[in-house]
């Protein structure tokens, strides 16, 4: 069956496509990763679900990514993070569980303390965050940069590597890695006044499980489960890993009620 064409709000001067479904709240708030769109697996997955039990549900893709206006190399935390919240406040009302896949769940860490700064954060009544990259490159690219890596970002301001997840290369700006010092989260206790779920793979070559159980020591004062996969990568998208992210999402939609 053949997409419906997707709706566009403009974030400035910017074309950010999203979808939505319109439902019972809680509703669900897919981000996605870094490169990702909003047809991928995980996230069509879910939209199944939020069809078959009439819960809302919204995506949306960053500039530069899937259907948004932009361009890629432009792309830092900060201009997707902005992007992100102002899809949330013009298309949710009411409670909302935030999903976030890699690159998305550090997103979504950021929004919650953006929104915490108005009324807006009570309406985050719960997060589910799958093999989370918070703070990807500070604690995970920096320091495994080479020689040729640096000089490339001093001398043209990016660098590319081959992608595993398809045949375009991954890029990776100077201004990106800038902008991630400004949005780090792992410095100090992350609020988020609501239950965490962890999703994370044991055999994930992109992000470690260590940094998952890191990111559950900055997270003291909240509910927060962590589920390691003993086989799970980084995608977690095999069909065994999708009825565990369905299953974390019915926990957590029975726990708000």
């Amino acid at each position: 069956m053949e997409k419906q064409p997707p709706e566009f709000i403009e974030v400035d001067g910017v074309s950010i496509a999203l979808r939505r479904q319109r439902g019972d709240a809680p509703g669900l708030v897919w981000l996605g990763g870094y490169r990702s769109d909003m047809l991928g697996t995980k996230a069509e997955r879910l939209a199944d679900w939020a069809n078959e039990t009439g819960h809302a549900f919204l995506r949306h893709d960053y500039s530069g990514h899937g259907e948004s206006g932009g361009e890629f190399r432009e792309g830092t935390i900060s201009r997707w993070l902005k992007q992100s919240l102002a899809v949330f406040e013009a298309c949710t009302s009411g409670p909302q569980i935030l999903v976030g896949s890699s690159m998305g769940a550090w997103i979504a860490l950021r929004m919650v303390q953006e929104l915490g700064r108005s009324t807006e954060n009570r309406r985050i009544a719960g997060m589910v965050l799958i093999a989370p990259a918070p703070d990807f490159t500070i604690e995970l690219m920096e320091p495994k940069l080479t020689a040729g890596q640096k000089r490339a970002l001093l001398e043209q301001g990016w660098f590319e590597e081959p992608s595993d997840y398809g045949p375009e290369p991954n890029v990776y700006t100077r201004a990106l890695i800038e902008d991630g010092r400004l949005n780090r989260v792992l410095d100090g206790v992350i609020e988020t006044h609501c239950p965490v779920t962890i999703l994370q793979g044991m055999k994930d070559p992109d992000v470690p499980y260590t940094h998952a159980q890191k990111l559950v020591e900055h997270l003291p004062a909240d509910d927060v489960t962590l589920s390691l996969i003993r086989d799970g990568d980084h995608r977690l998208s095999r069909p065994e890993d999708l009825d565990l992210m369905i299953r974390a999402v019915e926990e957590m939609v029975r726990r708000i009620a």
